[in-house]
């Protein structure tokens, strides 16, 4: 434990070394309050909740998370300082897994600087705050299963271009997964196990649940298993590579 929390300091900080971290942040900070006040029509609802704000958040981090993730591993490969951190005494998998601690708690706090929106709505109205803490651990959640997947396509390529856009169409293809587009399509010809199957994939469909604030077991051990599985196909890649 004290090499992953060496080498998150190490990348915690070279988020703030450099304007990734402050642009980041800034662009989701405003992007959520454009989303939240102007296309969620969060005054003309009437209600005193955060619905609004999490309800975008899934396709906020289809183009964000990506971004933060794409420079991983591919800046490591790309200036060759890969080559120096497997020759540190640390494992491939406490590289891995302090390089995500590291984006995750990038994304964390990208998320409690939006507690404007929560003391504005405390300002209109009485919330239950029960509910918005609920969907803040869920958008969470959901944000590492996002950043473990850009993470595995950094890992494939030196190219941080390249990297992001595979980033976007395999995350994409988790959010849409759920949605009644893509289920209309296999209505006609699969069974409904299948068609059930295909929507428990979907981000969309586990974090909706949280962001009205049910915790379901499933839901979170869904995005761990995501997280986890995505981040042992980044370290797999890793160690081929290493290999060859």
């Amino acid at each position: 434990m004290g090499n992953i929390s060496i080498l998150f300091k190490r990348e915690f900080s070279s988020f703030f070394a450099t304007p990734v971290a402050y642009v980041f942040i800034g662009i989701f900070l405003v992007l959520s309050a454009v989303f939240t006040f102007f296309v969620g029509g969060f005054y003309e609802r009437g209600q005193a909740d955060l619905l609004p704000f999490f309800n975008f958040h899934p396709w906020l981090y289809l183009f964000l998370v990506p971004a933060i993730a794409m420079r991983s591993w591919s800046e490591e490969r790309k200036s060759g300082t890969i080559e120096l951190l497997m020759t540190l005494p640390i494992s491939t998998w406490q590289a891995m897994l302090a390089k995500h601690l590291a984006a995750w708690a990038v994304l964390g706090l990208s998320l409690l600087l939006t507690f404007p929106l929560w003391l504005t709505v405390n300002y209109l109205g009485n919330p239950d705050h029960g509910i918005i803490i609920a969907a803040y651990v869920g958008s969470w959640l959901m944000a590492g299963a996002f950043l473990s997947i850009g993470m595995c396509m950094s890992a494939l390529t030196k190219n941080q271009v390249i990297a992001f856009i595979l980033s976007i169409v395999v995350c994409f293809l988790f959010v849409v997964s759920g949605s009644n587009v893509v289920l209309d399509a296999f209505k006609n010809w699969a069974p409904s196990i299948v068609i059930d199957v295909v929507a428990s994939f979907s981000f969309l469909t586990h974090f909706e649940a949280m962001a009205k604030g049910v915790i379901a077991l499933d839901d979170v051990m869904y995005f761990l298993l995501v997280t986890i599985c995505w981040l042992f196909a980044g370290l797999v890649i890793i160690e081929q590579k290493k290999a060859d």
